[in-house]
């Protein structure tokens, strides 16, 4: 039988493990080579033990080798080719990757919402990927539905419920868009068949200090910005009741449908706490679906000391919670939680696709979770958390969270006695908002030109250690207050030590400022 040249080069044993491209040249392919295939994992292994796992975690080493586009551009050879590249090149490669990226588990990475490094999660993680596998049926992935229901059912009862829905999200953002989706279709059903057509103008009601997904999803959903009305925030950023009450009677007023409040529990900047008894007490009186953005707080719900901040949360409907964030459980990991048992989310998300969700399999078909959301193809989320959870047990990831909360509270004590640093405010999480005020410009806060000049030494000294590489902290302006930064204490592997160095490295960046 004839076969074309690619073809011919697969099946002839004296080619194996070799891919003929159009010139003839022969190029080594792993394409059935599994003594090949384990060597380069082997030494790619090596390299992420290595540059990242040891030199990414430690603090004599840099947090990111900065380098500017043009000239990354080069250093990574970037471009795609024709013809394929040896092992010894591909290694290059990796290391390459590894070697201009931000390291993100650094104890000097500071700048998001998430950093660290659990090893149990990543472990977790390399399983999921390597298993490589999709979360919509029971079929294809027995062990991760059924460990998906019991890590859900356990961040549920944390909450507070003892029954109820949910599932894993690609991002918080996602989490906040089902559940204004989940809100509006439990209040007009018949939008999943007629769109926007079924529906009046709605609001949805939400703190100016609200993640900003909260308007994405608006938009992305079709009712629009204009249709999320911003409530005002107090002055430590927590939602003011009084003024959600007006809103809401204002909307009501100008022809809107009121449907769905978003309360937030742990704000980007400031790290607020909403009053969520109260905001509950108002979503009551006026049938208003309430969701809780619980992204980067909700998992102060494991500790009995700090849970307090969360109070009034077991009144939502839904929940978004994000443990790659506090508890270190790795991108991404996003939960978003019901106190629904009717179904709602198949309701809401189910098309009953029939070559793949069929009706009459071999087992409940009851645990073909795939339909209750828009993805097809939805990736493993929860066993870096259940593994992490079954090492570290509730009362190890319980000190993770106390821990964060004393380092915050060391570094703001260490703050209130240095020259030149001012906390922005008494913080109540793990988000310490500070200005570093230059030598320059301390004892003139009278000047007309003070706040101006404040306002570039944050951005300027973000400079100086992103291309030193010593550390990265985000900053932003915030209503009238200048520039500030913004610390985040969420690695669990942080120290005081850690902490005084930050202090001292903004002292010796700005020091000529």
């Amino acid at each position: 039988m004839w076969l074309p040249p690619i073809a011919h080069s697969l099946c002839c044993p004296e080619q194996k493990g070799l891919f003929l491209m159009a010139d003839s040249k022969p190029l080594r392919s792993l394409d059935g080579d599994t003594m090949a295939a384990e060597a380069l994992l082997r030494d790619v292994f090596g390299i992420v033990l290595d540059e990242i796992i040891r030199k990414g975690t430690s603090a004599s080493e840099k947090v990111c080798e900065w380098k500017e586009p043009e000239e990354l551009r080069r250093l990574l050879d970037l471009e795609l080719r024709s013809q394929g590249e040896s092992q010894e090149q591909i290694l290059e490669r990796c290391r390459a990757v590894i070697r201009y990226s931000v390291k993100t588990c650094h104890p000097h990475f500071f700048n998001q919402l998430f950093s660290g490094l659990d090893p149990h999660a990543l472990a977790g993680r390399i399983v999921t990927e390597s298993l490589n596998t999709s979360q919509y049926t029971y079929e294809i992935a027995p062990v991760f539905v059924l460990m998906e229901e019991e890590v859900l059912k356990k961040l549920r009862a944390l909450v507070g419920w003892s029954s109820g829905d949910g599932v894993f999200c690609p991002g918080g953002s996602i989490s906040n868009m089902y559940a204004m989706n989940l809100a509006r279709y439990q209040r007009y059903p018949d939008c999943k068949k007629r769109g926007l057509r079924a529906l009046p103008p709605l609001a949805i009601f939400t703190s100016k200090e609200c993640h900003y997904s909260i308007k994405k999803s608006a938009a992305f959903l079709g009712l629009g910005t204009d249709s999320v009305r911003l409530v005002k925030a107090d002055e430590r950023g927590k939602m003011i009741p009084e003024d959600l009450e007006r809103q809401i009677s204002l909307a009501e007023a100008e022809g809107a449908v009121p449907f769905m409040v978003s309360a937030t529990s742990g704000t980007t900047v400031l790290g607020a706490f909403d009053p969520l008894e109260a905001i509950a007490d108002v979503c009551q009186r006026h049938g208003l679906w309430f969701h809780v953005d619980a992204a980067w707080g909700g998992s102060v719900l494991l500790s009995q000391t700090h849970r307090h901040l969360l109070n009034g949360i077991q009144r939502a409907d839904s929940v978004a919670w994000n443990p790659h964030k506090l508890l270190t459980a790795g991108l991404q990991c996003s939960a978003l939680l019901l106190q629904d048992t009717s179904n709602l989310l198949k309701q809401c998300h189910g098309s009953q696709a029939s070559y793949l969700f069929q009706q009459d399999k071999f087992y409940d078909v009851a645990l073909d979770t795939g339909d209750k959301v828009v993805q097809c193809g939805r990736r493993v989320d929860c066993l870096k958390l259940w593994l992490m959870w079954k090492a570290q047990g509730g009362q190890g990831l319980e000190q993770r969270v106390d821990q964060t909360f004393a380092l915050a509270r060391y570094l703001v004590e260490e703050i209130k006695k240095r020259e030149g640093f001012e906390l922005v405010m008494e913080p109540e999480f793990v988000n310490v908002c500070f200005w570093f005020v230059p030598p320059s410009l301390r004892g003139k806060q009278e000047s007309p030109d003070y706040r101006e000049r404040l306002s570039k030494a944050a951005p300027a000294l973000k400079e100086r250690m992103v291309k030193e590489g010593s550390m990265m902290i985000g900053y932003q302006p915030h209503g009238t207050r200048a520039n500030f930064f913004r610390m985040v204490v969420a690695n669990p592997a942080l120290t005081q030590a850690d902490m005084d160095f930050l202090l001292n490295e903004l002292e010796r960046l700005g020091q000529d400022l």
